[in-house]
């Protein structure tokens, strides 16, 4: 019996003297040192001593290692945690130009087509005769089935009337094309009103947003294009996204430079083993 109880002694005084404790291990390299899964059912505290027990943090803090020596801490992070079923935002395109569009001018006539319909090609001509913004394009890959896509577009129009107290307007429209076809577009008009301050010149700038729902999973090629519709006097300067002339004092190719933005949305899924 005494044999026994020295022996359990031992062991003891063995363990407080490594300061090891190993958990299917017969070799811990540290105080604890677990070889498998562990199943935590209450609270983990950190920074507590002999005397006091340790910190237990707040609701939505994760632990922070403060490096090698240092014990962790608790920390609140500016970090939203998404669950399954909620959009989460996976990449953003943005692409400006200074090109702009100068060819609906000087003589050109509208193409007189006053509506458009989702799907419309951007080549059919009987739908209007577009001319793209060359460097707005953009190229992705959706990979998720339930997504969303949401286009931002601005750019700058200006006109220049045949004469600086008359008053003429042109009416255009700009559209949004995915491989090849319209899904979004707005019409719009601008117009000159007796512009003698300025020689006939007349600035606006215009804007479109839309967004699209469940996009089919592949590669996807966005366009950006405007189109002339009608125009009290076909021979009236008409520029969108730059300036009708480099030697006015009103305005340039910066300040009417076309943006558009991109943003690509999809749906969250999580995976199981």
């Amino acid at each position: 019996m005494k044999k026994t109880v020295y022996l359990c002694v031992a062991g003891l005084c063995s363990v407080f003297a490594h300061a090891q404790v190993g958990i299917r291990t017969s070799t811990p390299n540290s105080t604890l040192d677990i070889n498998g899964k562990t199943t935590l059912r209450k609270e983990l505290r950190v920074g507590g001593t002999s005397s006091q027990v340790g910190n237990a943090g707040q609701n939505g803090q994760v632990l922070v290692s403060q490096g090698e020596g240092l014990p962790p801490v608790w920390k609140s992070l500016n970090v939203t945690f998404l669950e399954e079923g909620q959009y989460r935002l996976i990449n953003s395109y943005l692409s400006s130009d200074q090109t702009g569009i100068s060819a609906l001018s000087n003589g050109v006539a509208g193409d007189n087509v006053l509506k458009n319909s989702i799907g419309d090609q951007l080549t059919d001509q009987t739908k209007g005769k577009w001319s793209k913004i060359s460097g707005l394009e953009n190229n992705f890959t959706v990979k998720e089935t339930k997504n969303k896509l949401t286009y931002q577009f601005q750019t700058g129009v200006e006109m220049k009337s045949t004469s600086a107290t008359t008053s003429q307007n042109i009416s255009f429209a700009c559209g949004i094309f995915r491989n090849g076809r319209l899904v979004a577009v707005r019409p719009d008009e601008i117009i000159t009103t007796n512009n003698t301050d300025k020689q006939g010149i007349q600035d606006y700038i215009f804007t479109l947003n839309y967004s699209e729902q469940d996009v089919p999973v592949g590669v996807q090629k966005v366009e950006v294009a405007c189109r002339k519709i009608e125009a009290s006097n076909n021979n009236a300067q008409f520029t969108i996204g730059r300036n009708v002339s480099n030697t006015n004092n009103v305005s340039n190719a910066f300040t009417l430079e076309s943006i558009v933005k991109i943003d690509l949305i999809e749906y969250i899924t999580y995976k199981t083993n």
